[in-house]
């Protein structure tokens, strides 16, 4: 039906948005080795940073969603 399709191309946009993210800011098209597992490394680390800046991400977004809720309670209680 409509939903799955507009799920499976939300999903989608969201995988290839996270693999530009990895070759421009993290690097992952860069390796100019030979072997296999040099390569496997390479993708595993560069795998690991993307995952400790998508929790940095997260929980700054969090805290700011928090706060911004906090400060329009606060606004609300004033009024």
């Amino acid at each position: 039906d409509l939903r799955t399709l507009a799920a499976t191309i939300k999903a989608r946009w969201i995988c290839e948005q996270a693999h530009q993210q990895l070759k421009e800011e993290l690097g992952l098209d860069h390796f100019e080795g030979r072997s296999w597992q040099g390569l496997h490394r390479h993708t595993l680390m560069t795998m690991i940073a993307y995952a400790f800046l998508q929790h940095r991400r997260l929980a700054h977004a969090a805290r700011k969603k928090k706060n911004q809720r906090a400060s329009a309670s606060t606004n609300h209680a004033r009024s």
